[in-house]
């Protein structure tokens, strides 16, 4: 066996990228404090290809060399917007018809592994801050809530892990089919 080189990753160019048909999975960040996170969070986006990331609240926004170091240039090929009011997010979202869904552990929640989204539902998926988790605002706001079920003794995880987590579980799930096939 043998790594492939760079040359036989077949990736896309950043304007192919913007060109290509998306997954249709929006990722909100709120209140995300570390710049790294957001970094990762946006390369994972990009290996995905999903359609956007909202930025929210104390979220740093691109261009900036922190969240560069992580990001490693998916900040210039995902699409990106920044809305101070995660509230005003999600309205716009909902009349879009966009299914709210954070990510938090919280009474009612769905289990990951049970969460099963309809073929072609376009969803939202909420990430709030490092300690204080989703607001209590935010909660009330949103159409379902799934977490990751855990097993240790610590019940949480980094965000940027969550997100990876979560957006490869939505991605065999088949959110987008045509993109597993290619």
């Amino acid at each position: 066996m043998r790594k492939l080189q760079m040359d036989e990753l077949n990736r896309l160019s950043v304007d192919a990228f913007r060109d290509s048909d998306k997954s249709p999975l929006i990722i909100i960040l709120d209140n995300i404090r570390s710049q790294h996170n957001i970094g990762s969070i946006f390369r994972t986006s990009d290996a995905f290809r999903l359609e956007k990331i909202v930025l929210c609240g104390i979220t740093a926004t691109p261009p900036n060399r922190e969240i560069q170091k992580t990001a490693l240039g998916s900040t210039e090929s995902m699409t990106w917007e920044y809305e101070e009011d995660i509230l005003a997010a999600i309205k716009k979202l909902k009349t879009e018809s966009y299914l709210i869904v954070a990510v938090e552990q919280a009474a009612g929640s769905i289990p990951l592994n049970n969460f099963q989204p309809a073929e072609g539902q376009k969803i939202a998926l909420i990430f709030g801050n490092e300690v204080m988790g989703v607001g209590d605002e935010v909660m009330a706001q949103v159409d379902a809530c799934i977490e990751i079920p855990q097993f240790g003794t610590k019940h949480s995880m980094n965000v940027s892990v969550t997100a990876g987590i979560v957006i490869w579980d939505f991605y065999l799930k088949s959110l987008n089919h045509e993109m597993r096939a290619k």
